[in-house]
């Protein structure tokens, strides 16, 4: 078993008080958590199954990147288990670091929503998106439950803890 290492528990943000800024707040939270415990596992552990199912640290990153410009970028995904893969090529660095990129772009799509009610913009006016605050809803959702594992899967690979 892995020596235990604590890397200290971020506590949640503190924002003001509209609602926009509490869903990105949480969401942006979220976001630097999972990368963080993806940046810096060790190879191959950080692509290894850790559950039966074949969960590892760098799929669910993979996962959420494709979930995120599917959200926000309204880039189609063919085949949603795939997602969970990371190409063998890629290093933990290249995953967090697309998975970064992915989430800046997000950001600014998400500066452009004044109205948490009105659709996310999309690049082809023929598939429109969700509400602004149902996708902001869904990622906090998706990524905190990623995260929970990606906190299990990362204690399993090297004992780090914290968020």
């Amino acid at each position: 078993m892995p020596t235990p290492s604590h890397r200290g528990d971020t506590p949640p943000p503190r924002t003001g008080g509209s609602e926009a800024e509490v869903l990105r707040a949480f969401l942006d939270y979220l976001r630097a958590s999972i990368a963080a415990k993806v940046d810096g596992a060790p190879e191959p552990q950080v692509r290894t199954a850790g559950v039966p199912s074949g969960t590892n640290l760098l799929g669910l990153l993979s996962h959420l990147t494709f979930v995120e410009r599917a959200t926000f970028l309204g880039e189609g995904v063919p085949d949603w288990q795939a997602t969970f893969r990371a190409a063998p090529a890629d290093s933990s660095a290249d995953v967090v670091a697309r998975y970064r990129e992915t989430v800046e772009r997000a950001n600014e799509v998400l500066d452009g929503c004044a109205d948490l009610g009105a659709p996310v913009p999309r690049p082809r006016e023929d598939r429109p998106g969700p509400s602004a605050r149902w996708a902001l809803v869904h990622l906090i959702e998706e990524t905190g439950r990623h995260a929970g594992h990606a906190d299990i899967l990362r204690e399993l690979v090297d004992g780090a803890t914290g968020r």
